[in-house]
Formats: structure tokens, C-alpha cells, sequence
């Protein structure tokens, strides 16, 4: 076997799917491919998508003097599936039902999975996600939320989390398995605090919908009374509603924008409320992670914060100078999940990890 491997990572989000191709480790080609809007309204449900995407992706493979066919894996943004272990997935008939039902929910994620496996078929190489969104490893005081009739549910940047908590292991010389963290994982979707005992995400607020801080577009925890109320004013329909919690909450209901430059250039101009919206958002990121000293008994070994917005020397002092008496705080502020996939990959190819089946 050749040592120098090719590796495909297919990586859809709202409006534009993001590929790369990795020689093992080292990005090659990185390309976000953009999707029109009036594209995509075309399709009834986002599964409708598939071969519209799969295709651009080929496209602009083919236009970049690409052979996709010296492809030797290929790696997906995981999808809305039933809940999982931790670990990496073969993409199989059956989580492609899966993703194509939307058992957990109807999400432009769940594209990577179907076309990371029609690209697969078509060079006759495997298709893999690592560490889906849907990884559960919620102790069992952790599921309960109130009433019998909600169970709370594990959704978050489970990617993320378990790979800069296994850098920072590596990088203290310890095992990941040994150690109590808290890490913070701040996206550009939402920002989800998981509490890691020995290995296993005991408990991680469900940011996917709802719950923690809020973000750049989502609200994060709403008061509960004041979100009924608004539910049954005959104002919103049941979409809107939804749409408000998850993508028109957070900096862009407060600040009219979700862009993130023009969010980072107001808080340069020193604009007020762009200040004190950051300073909001900080201070109850600080509130989740600080939660987490409870859920670990007060046995922390450190605080792993992860995400572009730490590059803001006032966000991160924001955080530090609440919680960062509670244990070491170790800083990951570039944040590529496209190389955390292709690490993962490669893992594969080398066949120095398991490779789970979806049941």
C-alpha cells in the first residue's frame, strides 16, 4: 500500500458544501462550493438535495483536474441518526434509510452521509463519519429534565469535543480515558459545554435546538413561560418559531446580523450594544461551563475552550476571569473540523482504530 493516501471529506452546510482533499494529513484542495439560494428552494425537503450537491461536487472535482477516482476514503459531516457510541461509523445502507427519514431531525448534515456513500459506490472505496452529533454517552441524572414526558437528548459538536480533549491528553502526555474536563465548544451554529469523566460526555447542554447559551444564530434556553405564550399568540406559525430558536435567535436578533465579520467589526468600532451582547454571550458560556464543576464533583483536571470567536482577546478574558480559577484552561481557537475528519480517516486507512457498524 502506498503511504501517501487520498482522502475526500464532504462537508455540506446550509448554503454551500465545503470538500477537501487531504494527502493523508495535509489539506491539497479546499473548496467551499456556493449554492444559490434560489437553487436550493427548488427542492421540497433537504434530502431532495443529494444528487444536486453530489454533483456540484464532482463538478468542481473535475474542474480542479481532480481524479476522484485516486480517492481512497472518504470521510462525512455525520447526520441526524438514532444515538451512538463514541467512535467512527462505515456508512451503510441502513444509516442512509436512516438519514433519509430524518429519525432525529431534517438537517442539511444528514446530506453528508447520503453523499459520501453515492460518491463511494462510484469509485468502489468506503464512506465513514466519526463521532456523529448524535454520540450518547448522557449519564442517567442527566436525561432527566422535569417531566417523564421530555427526555433530554444528546446533540452537539461531538466531533470537536472528543478531538481537542484527546489533543490535550496528548499533549499532557496522559490518556483521555484518565481525565475530567469540561470542554467548550463555541460554532458558528451553536455552542455546546459537555462535562468528559473518564472518557465518556456525561453531560453536554443540546444546543442543536434549544438548549445553553446562546450563539451567533440561536437562542439557546428561552424562559420557558415567556416561549408558550409566544407559541400560542396566534402571531408565529410553528415554523417561524422554530426558525427564531434556531437560526434567527442570538447576534442576529440583537444585532440584525449573523455575519460574523460584521459582528467582529462592531465590536472593533467599539459599538455598544455589539459589546455588551458579546460580554452576554460570555457570561453564560462562563455559567454552563462553570455547571460542570458540580456534574464532575469538583474533580477537574482542566477546561478545554474551542472556536474562531477565542480569538477574541476580550471574549476569552470575558470567560477567564469568571471560571478560570476552577482548573488550567487550555486554548484551541482555529477550529477545522474538515482536519479532524481527514485524521480520522487516515486512522482508518491505517487501521489503527475500530470501525463500528450501524445497527
Amino acid at each position: 500500500m502506498s503511504l501517501q493516501k487520498k482522502i475526500l471529506v464532504v462537508y455540506p452546510e446550509k448554503w454551500s458544501t465545503r470538500i477537501a482533499i487531504y494527502r493523508n494529513t495535509e489539506p491539497m484542495f479546499l473548496k467551499a462550493i456556493k449554492h444559490p439560494e434560489e437553487d436550493l428552494k427548488r427542492f421540497s425537503l433537504v434530502t431532495d438535495q443529494r444528487e444536486y450537491r453530489r454533483d456540484a461536487i464532482l463538478a468542481e472535482l473535475k474542474r480542479n483536474d481532480f481524479d476522484i477516482q485516486k480517492v481512497n476514503i472518504i470521510m462525512s459531516r455525520s447526520g441526524l441518526v438514532k444515538p451512538l457510541k463514541s467512535g467512527i461509523y462505515k456508512v451503510n445502507t441502513r444509516m442512509v434509510e436512516d438519514l433519509m427519514k430524518g429519525i432525529q431531525g431534517m438537517r442539511e448534515t444528514n446530506l453528508g452521509g447520503l453523499i459520501s456513500f453515492d460518491l463511494a459506490a462510484m469509485i468502489g472505496v468506503n464512506a465513514y463519519m466519526a463521532d456523529p452529533v448524535v454520540v450518547d454517552e448522557l449519564s442517567d441524572l442527566a436525561r432527566i429534565t422535569g417531566h417523564p414526558l421530555f427526555v433530554r437528548r444528546s446533540i452537539f459538536h461531538a466531533l470537536s469535543h472528543k478531538f481537542f480533549a484527546q489533543k490535550y491528553a496528548k499533549s499532557i502526555n496522559r490518556n483521555y480515558n484518565e481525565l475530567n474536563l469540561i470542554v467548550c465548544h463555541v460554532g458558528l451554529g451553536g455552542i455546546s459545554v459537555g462535562a468528559h469523566c473518564k472518557g465518556r460526555v456525561i453531560d453536554v447542554n443540546q444546543a442543536y435546538d434549544g438548549g445553553g447559551p446562546f450563539s451567533i444564530a440561536r437562542t439557546g434556553t428561552l424562559p420557558v413561560g415567556q416561549l408558550i405564550d409566544l407559541c400560542f399568540s396566534g402571531k408565529y406559525s410553528e415554523q417561524e418559531i422554530r426558525e427564531m430558536v434556531s437560526i434567527k435567535g442570538g447576534y442576529a436578533a440583537y444585532l440584525g446580523t449573523d455575519n460574523i465579520q460584521q459582528i467582529n467589526q462592531m465590536i472593533a468600532n467599539k459599538d455598544p450594544k455589539a459589546l455588551f451582547i458579546s460580554e452576554a454571550c460570555a457570561y453564560q458560556v462562563s455559567k454552563e461551563i462553570a455547571s460542570h464543576y458540580a456534574t464532575l464533583e469538583g474533580e477537574l483536571d482542566a477546561i478545554i475552550l474551542s472556536g474562531q470567536i477565542f480569538n477574541s482577546e476580550l471574549f476569552l478574558e470575558n470567560v477567564k476571569k469568571r471560571v478560570g480559577k476552577l482548573a488550567p484552561m487550555a486554548l484551541f481557537p482555529s477550529v477545522n473540523d474538515l482536519d479532524a475528519h481527514a485524521a480520522h480517516g487516515l486512522a482508518v486507512l491505517r487501521g489503527g482504530v475500530e470501525v463500528l457498524e450501524y445497527e
